[in-house]
């Protein structure tokens, strides 16, 4: 990975950060993707956190994240993987509140049971500090997370679509199982104001695994 960002010079820990990163993918998709794929991905995973993020440190570890999801995705379009578990995609605008805490909802009550990926048509830079305290009431950690886009093979790869008020900019892909869930944006309130939408979210996804067939967490 010779090449830089067009807006960000990559200083050295960078560099050898994105080294380890293609090498840990290299590893992981052995006989399933080449060196040119995996680090095209990597490096456009890349692209598109600089152009938003304040902190650069934390770029490459992002990258290498959203690249193994995408790629995980890819796997699954190209049937190179088949692990047969279900695949939820969560999208609104931002990726900061409400895709974020049904994607936390769903891993914490689905497990290893079934798979969910989140995405925003405009992802933000962080992710909402009320979602993440209110969800942290009911024992769900999303302070790892970190607003991403979406991208084609994320969205092929899903089995259903749960789209948040993304509206015309939501993709739409033929055979996909859409549901639009129509809660309030909690971007600007403050936890109080957050908690029922969080409710009815974890309502609505424990009523989703259900229709899956997937046993929730007691």
């Amino acid at each position: 990975m010779t090449g830089t960002p067009p807006d960000l010079a990559l200083s050295v820990d960078q560099q050898l950060a994105l080294r380890t990163a293609a090498a840990n993918l290299r590893r992981e998709f052995d006989g399933i993707f080449g060196t040119e794929t995996i680090e095209r991905f990597l490096r456009s995973s890349y692209d598109q956190f600089a152009a938003t993020s304040t902190v650069a440190n934390y770029l490459p570890l992002l990258a290498e994240r959203f690249a193994r999801q995408r790629l995980r995705a890819l796997a699954k379009v190209e049937g190179a993987e088949q692990g047969g578990l279900p695949v939820v995609l969560f999208l609104c605008v931002h990726n900061a509140g409400r895709s974020q805490m049904a994607l936390g909802f769903f891993q914490h009550l689905a497990g290893d049971r079934a798979t969910a990926w989140s995405g925003g048509s405009e992802p933000r830079s962080e992710i909402n500090p009320a979602a993440i305290a209110a969800m942290a009431e009911r024992g769900v950690d999303i302070s790892k997370e970190f607003p991403k886009p979406w991208t084609e093979e994320i969205v092929r790869a899903a089995d259903v679509v749960i789209t948040m008020g993304c509206g015309d900019a939501c993709p739409v892909f033929p055979g996909k199982r859409y549901l639009d869930w129509e809660l309030d944006d909690p971007a600007g309130k403050d936890v109080a104001d957050v908690r029922p939408i969080r409710d009815e979210i974890e309502r609505r996804v424990r009523q989703l695994l259900d229709d899956l067939g997937v046993a929730a967490r007691a």
